[in-house]
């Protein structure tokens, strides 16, 4: 009977800490500085558990490697395209997705291996699973985004889809016929000469992919990750160890509970060496050089963001997302006769912005923020903190005058490269004959 009684007592007192942490009730039976700590435990549950139901919920819904998969090989097991990690990914396995880092649901990123090698797999959904999770449901993802090129069509029309399509994408450029036979050569999986329908279908599809058609125009630039295989629109590259400037990210759902100011110190605790990341700057420098009148055209980063650039084991930069980088002939077609009210009209992607002309209401055909700019805003917040004394002043002497450069043609050739040169030898100074450079 005592028992019985202790056993009511002990559910009744749990039953009060739980639904009424602070009743008055409470605080008359137990010690105020229990109630403290009881409180604090249940709120940490509390809060426990949201996280953990936040961090599933989302997992789930932006990642679907399985499902990318699932689609990928169910098409090459149709004869539909073809790659040169088809079978290692369909048949034998040996491509493998590890951890998900995908930011949305249509568009899958996975680090995983292949070949024993770390590497990062991508790719597309963009048409949604019926309930029955059947392969049939994507039919019309597959009539719209392996369509072409048609069958019977002949190497040379193969040739000339491919030299139109880099015209209209990268601009009249002397030296787009090889960067043609470079496409055919990555299509020609079984190395025979020929491209067949499978082929040509995936590699036209990849080619639908900005950040892939970026990667190929780019091949020869050491700052972008280098291409490894592909299978329809999925595509495989090397794995950049670091692939955000910042260690520490806060998902989304915890960001309202984390202080600014405290991410902020967090990062700089955990940020390389002062040394490193100057090195990882004049990286980052000389992409904005390349990308600047590059072998097939010029490019604009329109989402200039810590995120999407990273750096290797050795602290050379890599961009590790590609997607924020247009090519110019896409940013003009965009603003080519747009109708405006505001500049924020003229806006492609996040920041590459024109101004509106609002006499006539249409936007103009130049970005105001040239890419250095861009890129300077995001180094004065990355490397001031830490830098040596004797040049921290003339540092950030020249961040400033970076950061308020122009986009304008009449700036665009002498002033940026003299601006750019400067910061990269002020750099280059403090860190050469050092175990750093």
């Amino acid at each position: 009977m005592m028992m019985m009684m202790m056993r009511r007592s002990l559910r009744r007192l749990v039953h009060l800490v739980l639904f009424c942490p602070l009743s008055k009730r409470l605080q008359s039976r137990i010690p105020a500085i229990k109630v403290k700590y009881l409180f604090l435990a249940w709120l940490g549950i509390f809060v426990g558990s949201w996280v953990v139901y936040m961090h599933y919920s989302s997992y789930s819904e932006l990642c679907r490697g399985h499902v990318c998969q699932m689609i990928i090989c169910d098409h090459y097991r149709r004869g539909i395209i073809s790659g040169s990690s088809c079978r290692d990914l369909c048949e034998e396995n040996k491509l493998v997705f590890q951890h998900c880092l995908s930011s949305t649901p249509t568009y899958q990123v996975y680090s995983g291996t292949w070949k024993n090698k770390e590497v990062m797999i991508k790719c597309g959904i963009e048409e949604p699973l019926r309930g029955d999770g059947s392969p049939d449901s994507v039919s019309r993802r597959e009539l719209t985004l392996f369509n072409k090129p048609t069958r019977g069509t002949s190497m040379d029309e193969f040739r000339e889809m491919l030299l139109i399509f880099l015209r209209s994408n990268l601009g009249e450029q002397p030296s787009l016929g090889n960067l043609v036979g470079r496409i055919i050569s990555l299509a020609d999986v079984n190395q025979d000469g020929k491209v067949s329908l499978a082929e040509a279908k995936s590699v036209w599809a990849l080619l639908q992919v900005n950040e892939f058609l970026l990667m190929v125009a780019l091949h020869e630039k050491e700052h972008t990750p280098k291409l490894l295989g592909f299978c329809g629109d999925l595509y495989v590259t090397e794995r950049v160890a670091h692939t955000s400037l910042y260690r520490l990210e806060v998902p989304r759902y915890l960001q309202p509970l984390v202080p600014s100011a405290l991410h902020s110190s967090a990062n700089r605790w955990l940020a390389p060496a002062w040394p490193r990341r100057a090195k990882i700057t004049i990286g980052l420098l000389e992409f904005v050089e390349e990308i600047f009148h590059g072998s097939y055209g010029s490019y604009y980063i329109c989402d200039a963001s810590l995120r999407h650039v990273g750096y290797n084991s050795k602290y050379d930069c890599k961009m590790t997302d590609l997607r924020s980088v247009a090519t110019e002939m896409a940013v003009r077609g965009f603003l080519k006769n747009r109708h405006c009210e505001h500049n924020s009209d003229c806006t492609y992607g996040k920041d590459c912005t024109a101004t509106c002309d609002k006499l006539v209401k249409q936007c103009n055909g130049e970005v105001v923020q040239p890419n250095l700019a861009k890129v300077c805003h995001l180094l004065q917040g990355y490397l001031l903190f830490g830098a040596p004394p004797e040049i921290k002043e003339d540092l950030q002497k020249q961040l400033r005058t970076c950061v308020t450069l122009s986009g304008l043609a009449s700036q665009m050739e002498v002033h940026h490269s003299l601006v750019l040169n400067n910061l990269k030898t002020l750099l280059w100074k403090k860190i050469s004959n050092t175990k750093y450079s």
